[in-house]
């Protein structure tokens, strides 16, 4: 990482593919998707999305060794949790986005989905609590910590959250319409910020950290980090036409923040996009990021939303 001017350039070095589902037991037939990263003592865990059948997620994690990530040390395969009830807003799909610690806790923030009528489907936000260092878990709740609202009329999930002396903080995908593209209905969202002070009870205010470009692109799952010149938000992007392994494929987006609230949002400097050939040759997708020693990597997604698995890459110093 280089600054520049006001410029923070990023230059990652991909390491490879390191999970997919043909890793994984026999319920994984797609999928190892959202890469959620909780660093333990020698070993990084990271939490993903598999499907047993189509539009169905389920959440299982992997352990990779902390000096060398491309290292299996033990995968849990059995999913951690259940999906929702009949008619609650995690009925068909769990999908990981953010787990923190707190204390002896972890908090795994997650993305619920519900089929839906007249559009294909409604995005919430869950939490589920592990009282064993991220083991098991238990929902907190049937209901989601953040869903369809005053500020969020569409849908509010993907968090990013960061425990602080002052509270607690979520970046947060948030609807912002459904667009009818050659005759189905396609999702746009910004991401927009929470406060909370216990992490379990939000208080979204409407505020947009980063919104989109056009009307036809959708922004989701930031991630964010604390460095010495200020805050990193990494996240995707990708527009509403030829976005599944096309030409509108999502694609990794950056900004910079002096502080939590006001946000520079810089792509060309994201440092990282799709390769020239291989697994994530037509998308680069979901970033999470973690520093270990003096090591910065990053957890991403390529092709088809994570379909042959998750890899990483490692920020040049």
């Amino acid at each position: 990482m280089k600054i520049v001017g006001q410029l923070i350039k990023m230059n990652w070095q991909k390491q490879g593919l390191i999970f997919g589902p043909a890793n994984g037991s026999g319920w994984m037939k797609s999928h190892a998707q959202v890469p959620t990263p909780l660093v333990g003592d020698g070993f990084i865990r990271i939490y993903f999305s598999s499907r047993p059948e189509r539009n169905l997620s389920l959440t299982a994690f992997v352990d990779l060794d902390a000096n060398e990530p491309a290292t299996i040390l033990r995968l849990n395969s059995s999913p951690i949790l259940e999906l929702g009830k009949p008619g609650t807003f995690d009925e068909h799909g769990i999908m990981p986005s953010c787990a923190v610690r707190d204390g002896e806790k972890v908090f795994l923030y997650y993305s619920g989905w519900s089929r839906g009528a007249s559009v294909p489907y409604t995005n919430s936000t869950g939490l589920a609590i592990s009282d064993d260092g991220g083991e098991t878990f238990r929902k907190i709740s049937e209901g989601p910590i953040l869903g369809k609202s005053l500020h969020d009329p569409y849908s509010a999930t993907s968090p990013c959250v960061l425990k602080e002396d002052d509270g607690w903080h979520m970046w947060y995908c948030s609807g912002t319409g459904w667009l009818e593209i050659g005759g189905k209905y396609e999702h746009t969202y910004d991401i927009k910020y929470a406060r909370s002070n216990d992490g379990i009870n939000w208080s979204p205010q409407g505020a947009t950290a980063i919104g989109p470009r056009t009307e036809f692109e959708a922004l989701t799952r930031p991630f964010v980090t604390q460095g010495p010149a200020g805050y990193h938000m990494w996240f995707c992007y990708r527009g509403s036409h030829d976005f599944r392994d096309g030409e509108d494929a999502y694609k990794i987006g950056y900004a910079f923040g002096k502080d939590l609230n006001s946000w520079q949002r810089q792509d060309d400097e994201a440092g990282i996009g799709p390769s020239e050939t291989g697994w994530d040759s037509k998308m680069v997708a979901y970033p999470a990021i973690v520093t270990i020693a003096d090591r910065t990597l990053m957890f991403y997604n390529g092709n088809g939303f994570g379909y042959e698995g998750f890899g990483y890459a490692s920020l040049a110093q």
